[in-house]
């Protein structure tokens, strides 16, 4: 099993739901980069879970403890290795599913795998709290692009059928960005988030789950990043942001919507702007032959909903092979669109920072 993402920027993430701890550690990353902690913690608190209805009533505070790599908040250019304690696990919870796979979820494939010795509690290694770690991670490399002067944010584009505002694609503000990055349920238009949070307490009080999409952006990345074929800026963001759990989809820019264009539609026309080379418009999501354009970078992830949820589902039992009803204990979340939005950015900071050393 390799949890390790990156070139030039190597994570490494470790651990288990349920286990003594979780973390990371993360190489290559420059030496005498003066970290903002408190920036560190703000993000780790707006993926931690317990804090209302929206999310499972497993209370973390994530506080990460660095263990290497960092002296008088500088980085050393060692290795920085950060640990994550575990603090609020009810395993028992989880006894049924040891035999009984979740569906939809990575028990039964990681049974297969792993022929049976895989850690089911909580999901183990598939947890959706490995994404901790990430969001360490991203917070550390979110504050070396600021001095690159790139910026990265993010807003729940969607839960369920209920829409927020989209980003302006060729006209996005460092300051909007930064607003998004200040609250936990990170929405453009603030009209939207009491509709969304209605959508996933409904979902709630029907013992089921409900998912949406996140839409982010990186502003300040110059043009020529990236490469053609396999190196591509498309590429290299999709491989960490699949990493996250419940992702399903990604699409830059116009995404899926171009293959109903025509080509006047979906092209963007080139301009003259202060003396530079310009688009007038930003249906590619800022990159071109998987090169930035100089344009904001701009894609959707789709998150599937929880696939933990408390209505009896159809399952079978792994010992006697036979068809089984299972019923989910545990706490789990109604919804975790509005949890993963820092993790997407922060995915995407760190794809970008790899891209871009």
């Amino acid at each position: 099993m390799s949890s390790e993402f990156g070139d030039k920027i190597k994570v490494s993430v470790f651990g288990e739901s349920h286990g003594e701890a979780i973390g990371c550690v993360i190489d290559g990353l420059p030496a005498g980069v003066k970290l903002d902690t408190e920036q560190i913690y703000r993000d780790m608190a707006r993926r931690a879970p317990g804090k209302d209805k929206t999310s499972t009533p497993r209370l973390e505070k994530d506080i990460p403890h660095i263990l290497s790599g960092v002296l008088g908040d500088v980085t050393t250019g060692a290795p920085l290795a950060v640990e994550i304690k575990n603090t609020n696990t009810k395993s028992a919870d989880y006894g049924n599913v040891m035999s009984v796979p979740r569906p939809s979820h990575s028990d039964y494939p990681a049974y297969v795998k792993y022929n049976g010795f895989n850690d089911v509690r909580g999901g183990g290694h598939f947890s959706g709290r490995l994404t901790a770690p990430i969001v360490f991670a991203g917070a550390v490399a979110k504050q070396i692009l600021a001095e690159k002067g790139v910026a990265v944010g993010a807003h729940i584009s969607s839960v369920g059928n209920v829409y927020d505002k989209p980003f302006d694609k060729n006209n996005i503000s460092k300051e909007l960005l930064d607003k998004l990055s200040s609250t936990s349920f990170s929405v453009i238009d603030d009209e939207a988030e009491e509709k969304m949070r209605e959508e996933i307490e409904k979902a709630r009080l029907d013992l089921d789950s409900i998912g949406g999409m996140v839409e982010c952006a990186a502003i300040g990345v110059e043009a020529g990043v990236g490469g053609s074929m396999f190196s591509t800026v498309e590429s290299k963001l999709s491989s960490i942001l699949f990493g996250i759990p419940a992702v399903k989809g990604i699409e830059f820019g116009e995404g899926f919507a171009l293959s109903s264009m025509r080509g006047s539609q979906a092209n963007d026309p080139y301009c003259i702007k202060d003396g530079k080379v310009a688009l007038k418009s930003n249906n590619n999501g800022g990159v071109l032959g998987g090169i930035t354009t100089g344009t904001p970078i701009v894609l959707r992830v789709a998150i599937k909903p929880t696939p933990s949820i408390s209505k009896p589902q159809q399952s079978v039992n792994l010992q006697t092979m036979e068809e089984e009803t299972l019923v989910i204990k545990g706490r789990h979340d109604p919804c975790i669109v509005d949890r993963a939005t820092v993790v997407i950015e922060s995915a995407v900071a760190l794809g970008l920072l790899d891209l871009m050393l």
